[in-house]
């Protein structure tokens, strides 16, 4: 399959678009660095990337950003942020994607563990990456031609622990999170989220 991976810069992407490529055809779309660029908070800018990278089979989306700071300290640009970039930056994905991939195609997008275990300083991400998986599990109603739509619900990863000078028990290397990423690109699944720590 032709797939292509929004966010195959950074360090959850990069690790999904490394495991892809090593049976599929990867499109690597970063926001500033890549094989293409794409910026998924504007809506032209993906329409462009997709007529650039077509004809293709797949999306996997680990792109969009958010604000995680306490509540106290966020202000409404700060919820504006995760709304407009990893909601609606997603949300575009799927919808404009319609246009231009394969029948019986997928996409594949990024939520968090926040979703439902909420913590201090996650009021601004948690209501996003829930309202990621229930876009999906939604959508995955009405996708025509046997496309699909499903989420990766990532817990803290390893890399991003130690980059942030933080232990990283508990968490789980980008590696063994992109199994998640491969399962939902070459399944048969739609609506679902799927929990990455089931990939520890």
């Amino acid at each position: 399959m032709r797939v292509i991976v929004f966010g195959a810069t950074g360090t959850i992407g990069r690790a999904a678009a490394d495991a892809l490529a090593e049976r599929h055809d990867v499109v690597r779309v970063g926001h500033s660095g890549g094989e293409f660029r794409a910026d998924i908070e504007s809506a032209a800018s993906i329409e462009t990337l997709y007529r650039a990278a077509a004809p293709f089979d797949a999306v996997v989306c680990c792109a969009g950003n958010a604000t995680f700071k306490p509540l106290t300290e966020l202000g409404e640009e700060d919820f504006d942020l995760g709304l407009k970039s990893k909601l609606m930056g997603q949300v575009n994905v799927v919808r404009l994607g319609l246009r231009h991939v394969a029948e019986g195609g997928s996409f594949t997008l990024t939520s968090g563990v926040l979703a439902h275990e909420p913590t201090p300083g996650g009021a601004a991400i948690s209501p996003v990456n829930a309202a990621v998986e229930a876009f999906a599990k939604a959508a995955a109603l009405e996708l025509p031609h046997g496309v699909r739509v499903n989420v990766v619900s990532p817990p803290w990863v390893s890399e991003t622990l130690e980059m942030m000078g933080m232990d990283p028990a508990g968490s789980v290397p980008a590696r063994a999170l992109s199994a998640a990423y491969v399962q939902c690109v070459e399944g048969s699944t739609n609506g679902e989220t799927v929990d990455g720590r089931s990939f520890a």
